[in-house]
């Protein structure tokens, strides 16, 4: 039962770091709001995100396998699958804003320009969309943590 317990704390802990950093991105990738320091910030802030994204399916794939229910049990419900294939679509779509700022960075670096505002626009887009996303994730995983779909 203690495993179990740390297991998902792990789990909600790396699901909270992942959301805080979306949501810093959201945030941060406006066209008011972009400078030279919020351009470096977004590709710090990006690599967290993603590091987060990774210990968010580790920890996931952990509790599978050594929670108490059993890896039959979760991996028989399409609920989980729901919930992974919506992860896996946020993971794809965030490769977009990823390359971008990477790029933005780089660009700085070299001739000191910043993006132009259709490119801004266009990555606040993809990072919205991620978000609301993410949003859908929980719900899943509430009817998942209550038996149904089993």
């Amino acid at each position: 039962m203690t495993l179990e317990a740390i297991l998902a704390y792990l789990h909600l802990l790396a699901i909270l770091t992942m959301v805080v950093f979306l949501a810093s991105e959201a945030a941060l990738c406006r066209v008011e709001w972009l400078n030279a320091k919020v351009v470096e910030r977004l590709a710090r802030v990006d690599m967290v995100y993603g590091i987060a994204s990774i210990a968010v399916l580790a920890t996931g794939v952990a509790r599978t396998v050594w929670g108490v229910k059993g890896s039959s049990w979760y991996w028989s419900n399409p609920l989980l699958h729901i919930k992974f294939t919506l992860f896996i679509v946020v993971g794809l779509l965030s490769i977009g804003p990823t390359m971008r700022f990477l790029r933005w960075r780089r660009q700085l670096r070299a001739t000191g320009a910043l993006p132009t505002e259709a490119e801004i626009r266009a990555t606040r887009k993809l990072v919205m969309i991620e978000a609301h996303i993410v949003a859908l994730i929980p719900l899943a995983a509430v009817f998942l943590a209550r038996g149904f779909g089993g």
